[in-house]
């Protein structure tokens, strides 16, 4: 029986997954990585970390299962998005870190930039809405900062075609990965010159680009070597995260619609259209189905919110958990779920990364309001799950002000373990919430589709509909709904007070 593996390569770690050819998935591996942060604004990871994980992943994975490599007839890999890796002509990393999706030092070349293409333009063209996040802002960063780099600079490539480059030699991106270069035009799916021209960006700078189901190439001998893997291996392109995503949650029709809660969250809906709304500025991706787009309204702090929670709350709970070999995470939700719904009126604002249009800006703030000597750790860890569910309910209520979202949501990634946090979301959103067998998997699936059908092991994405297994569905409590719409307008508040302080603090000049 013919296997495959596929990787999601994510903000937090790569977690490598092996399928048997029907899409069963037969085991599972993360590794973790660091992110850098030298400067305010500066978010870095190294890309030797993103290899030397994808090779431990793939030595566990092929050792806990007692695979033979020969077994292996393909791999693909969703990865992070808005990478900008540059090597020189020999292949070598030209950087040691290098700036993730979430980066925004290059502030002043986005204003450059936007000054010869008008914001409403470059939105209506890419579906990009976060200026200075996009790989061309990037891009332009070295330009104004490394020169000298930028003079061996042969190509700068996303995250997972940097792996998919290690692999195989060969340089390429798909259309989905390009979506978030800031250049890409959605409707022509091609670079577009006008706005490459406005950037000052050298074209030749950029991967060509394939479909997301063609080869790259093959495993060469260095990498098998490295990795276990079969020198000859078939690596298929892959794709961007949030496509694979999509795909993985079942978006292979249109109108399909799920809940991503990761370090990132957002709701995506498969369209067969970009879904261009100069009001709320969705984040629009090319999908693996070419010709569909995904497209999310998003809130960059969820699950990394969280863990900082974790990390400054949860001392003695990290301590439990591992004196008795549970996951922390487990204890946590149960030191929540003894607080009332509403945590005794304490409200967390999620932003501790960075805002987007609906989060009142980008130098919107995290915050707890409400606070006071009576709330306990239970009241902070309750308001914590309920204000990053408050947020993303938000852009739900906006998505259903223009467009006609589906009856019932499917929530994937790591929340979707907590009945408790399933229930809130249930309630917030003010409908059933399911999750299935998938679950934290749906990247990795999505990657593992684009190489079943690229190998021809499947004639086409449907089967992935047959791969999903319900296991639990939270209906909504009507009197919870009820309490916790009158309990969104006042998050909104806060959110929009941190929004004005953030601004404020961005402009505070240091004078020590």
């Amino acid at each position: 029986m013919e296997k495959i593996v596929a990787y999601d390569l994510g903000t937090g770690g790569i977690k490598g997954v092996l399928y048997d050819q029907n899409g069963l998935l037969l085991a599972d591996v993360y590794r973790p990585y660091r992110t850098y942060y030298p400067h305010a604004g500066w978010h870095e990871q190294a890309p030797s970390d993103w290899w030397h994980m994808f090779i431990e992943c793939t030595r566990d994975l092929l050792e806990k299962t007692s695979t033979n490599a020969s077994d292996i007839s393909c791999l693909a890999l969703s990865g992070h998005s808005c990478g900008a890796v540059p090597i020189d002509g020999a292949g070598s990393l030209l950087r040691k870190h290098t700036p993730i999706w979430s980066d925004t030092r290059a502030k002043k070349q986005s204003e450059r930039f936007l000054a010869n293409i008008p914001f409403d333009d470059w939105y209506g063209i890419t579906g990009a809405n976060m200026p200075g996040t996009y790989t061309v802002f990037k891009i332009m960063w070295y330009m104004d900062n490394e020169p000298d780099m930028m003079r061996r600079v042969y190509k700068i490539v996303g995250t997972k075609d940097y792996i998919n480059y290690l692999l195989t030699g060969t340089i390429a991106t798909d259309h989905s990965y390009a979506s978030s270069t800031g250049v890409y035009d959605l409707r022509s799916f091609a670079n577009s010159d006008r706005l490459i021209e406005a950037s000052g960006v050298d074209r030749r700078f950029l991967p060509d680009i394939i479909m997301a189901t063609d080869s790259v190439g093959e495993v060469s001998d260095e990498a098998a070597s490295l990795t276990g893997l079969r020198k000859g291996t078939t690596v298929i392109c892959g794709g961007v995260d949030n496509a694979c995503m999509a795909l993985g949650s079942g978006g292979v029709r249109d109108g399909r619609i799920y809940t991503n809660l990761g370090s990132s969250a957002w709701i995506a809906i498969t369209t067969g259209a970009p879904l261009i709304d100069h009001k709320i500025y969705t984040n629009v991706f090319s999908h693996i189905l070419h010709g569909k787009y995904a497209s999310a309204a998003t809130i960059f702090s969820a699950g990394n919110a969280f863990r900082w929670v974790r990390d400054t709350f949860c001392a003695d709970l990290t301590q439990q958990a591992e004196a008795a070999g549970k996951d922390v995470y487990d204890l946590m939700t149960e030191s929540a779920a003894r607080a009332p719904i509403g945590a005794n009126k304490l409200i967390f604002n999620p932003t501790l990364s960075m805002g987007t249009p609906l989060d009142f800006g980008v130098h919107t703030k995290g915050a707890f309001a409400g606070l006071d000597l009576r709330h306990t750790l239970a009241d902070i860890l309750r308001a914590s799950m309920e204000g990053i569910t408050m947020g993303l309910g938000r852009n739900l209520k906006e998505l259903q002000k223009q467009y006609r979202i589906a009856d019932e949501m499917l929530l994937v990634g790591g929340g979707s373990n907590s009945q408790l946090w399933m229930q809130i979301f249930a309630d917030i959103y003010g409908m059933p919430v399911r999750r299935t067998n998938v679950g934290q998997n749906a990247g990795a699936l999505g990657a593992a589709a684009t190489a079943a059908v690229g190998t021809g092991i499947w004639d086409d994405f449907s089967i992935i509909d047959k791969i999903h297994v319900t296991e639990h569905v939270a209906f909504p409590v009507p009197e919870h709904v009820e309490y916790y719409n009158r309990l969104a307008e006042i998050h909104k508040d806060v959110a929009q007070a941190q929004g004005a302080i953030g601004d404020r603090l961005a402009n505070l000049e240091h004078i020590i």
